[in-house]
């Protein structure tokens, strides 16, 4: 069995983590106790990904929850699930970190990271075959951002041949009003070009617009917003968590979905997405789903993907479904659209089929893209992060806690050149593409793909 070690970090972390555990728990059919209540055997054949079997037949989440203040932790402790998580495993410093990344990442984080990475490596040593460690934190304020991205590089230098997956809520003004979220986000996002092999970017901004517009909640809460992205999150893990399934490992997914080692953030959707209005008047079928999964709105990034070109792709339909049908309908999708698939990637729009659908669904589906169009989103961050860096604006925050002016300057060199790699892959012609990929597969082999 491989085995999956998650970790939480920051407020926003722990927030979207429990609601993570909570729908997972459920789909397994998990109690808050940790008792199996479940009807199939399905759901107990691969739990081990996710969880430990203790004494008793309780089950275990193989989770670490981590936070620079205690009040988040113990809203997730005496929450409905709190009595779920190992007690030793909840790690949590007194200060906060106030917003700033230097802080989670040099100081008050740097305190904190030799407990977090004990209990991290105690976790691993009782797995059989560890496939790799994932990371469910924000990239906007300190904690997240700072000791999430500490955690990551200090677990890639033990666990350098593990696969590090990283679900980043991206900051936007429409959701939340702290001034220096550019310079958390880019600073960042630095570190995840470089340690994560992939990277599922939720941003605030596209989330609160499918709560406003599509959901039709006219004052959507923190609450409803983690609701969507544990839907993701369930959706892009039942590959692993149930048996039989395309991309059923981490590496397997980053083997379809990465076709060059920089170019490995997502962008995730989940459907059906329906106001509980209109719920009665809409029928849920195949090409239902389908079409509305391929709809720019329903993403969860802030950006158009017909501003780009898709990578690579993969949809993960959920329910008791005609595998002929699906095929059918994403093979009309990329017919219809070709322009927006690049044709030097031949077979690069993958579908995933589990019997098995979430709860309260009769059949859903989950979006995976890799399209250069995410290079709109990081545009949008970088020159927000630029507007602030001339001015030198709050910038003595940061070096107070012993960051050097260069960092900032080389975050932002980073992010141009990932900006500009999409730009290149956009618009090569399919010849030249091809010489690319060759490269690109020469240079996986040496490096142990």
């Amino acid at each position: 069995m491989r085995e999956i070690v998650h970790l939480q970090v920051g407020k926003c972390g722990n927030n979207l983590g429990a609601q993570f555990w909570e729908t997972v728990s459920d789909e397994h059919g998990i109690d808050p106790t940790g008792t199996f209540r479940g009807e199939s055997d399905l759901q107990l054949e691969r739990i081990n990904v996710y969880y430990n079997e203790a004494t008793g037949g309780q089950f275990v989440p193989r989770a670490v929850l981590v936070d620079l203040e205690p009040s988040v932790l113990d809203s997730v402790r005496g929450g409905p699930y709190g009595r779920l998580f190992r007690p030793d495993n909840f790690v949590f410093g007194q200060h906060g970190c106030s917003n700033n990344w230097a802080k989670g990442h040099f100081t008050d984080g740097a305190e904190l990271a030799d407990s977090v990475l004990d209990i991290a490596r105690k976790e691993a040593e009782g797995c059989d075959c560890l496939q790799g460690f994932q990371i469910a934190h924000a990239l906007g304020g300190g904690c997240g951002s700072g000791l999430g991205c500490l955690l990551m590089l200090r677990l890639k230098e033990e666990f350098a041949d593990r696969m590090f997956c990283s679900f980043a809520v991206l900051p936007s003004p429409k959701v939340s009003d702290v001034v220096v979220e550019p310079y958390n986000a880019i600073l960042s996002l630095n570190v995840l070009i470089e340690a994560a092999d992939h990277v599922y970017m939720l941003d605030n901004e596209a989330l609160y617009d499918i709560c406003y517009r599509t959901l039709k909640l006219s004052a959507p809460s923190f609450g409803d917003l983690n609701h969507l992205v544990s839907c993701v999150m369930s959706g892009v893990t039942t590959s692993f968590r149930f048996p039989g399934q395309l991309n059923g490992d981490l590496r397997k997914l980053a083997v379809n979905m990465v076709p060059f080692p920089r170019l490995h953030f997502f962008m995730p959707g989940f459907v059906p997405l329906t106001s509980r209005g209109s719920q009665p008047y809409r029928a849920l079928t195949v090409p239902e789903l389908t079409s509305q999964m391929w709809d720019a709105k329903n993403m969860m990034c802030a950006v158009d993907p017909r501003h780009g070109r898709f990578l690579t792709a993969a949809a993960v339909f959920r329910g008791r479904l005609s595998t002929k049908e699906v095929e059918e309908q994403m093979l009309n999708v990329q017919t219809k659209n070709s322009p927006y698939f690049v044709e030097w990637i031949p077979n690069n729009v993958k579908s995933i089929m589990c019997d098995i659908p979430p709860r309260g669904l009769r059949m859903a589906a989950t979006f995976i893209g890799n399209t250069t169009a995410l290079q709109d989103l990081f545009r949008r961050i970088g020159d927000q992060f630029v507007a602030l860096l001339q001015r030198k604006a709050f910038l003595h925050w940061y070096t107070g806690e012993g960051m050097d002016v260069s960092e900032f300057s080389d975050a932002e060199t980073n992010m141009r050149d990932l900006i500009a790699e999409y730009q290149q892959y956009q618009d090569i012609p399919t010849a030249e593409g091809m010489d690319y990929l060759g490269d690109a597969l020469e240079l996986a082999k040496g490096s142990g793909y």
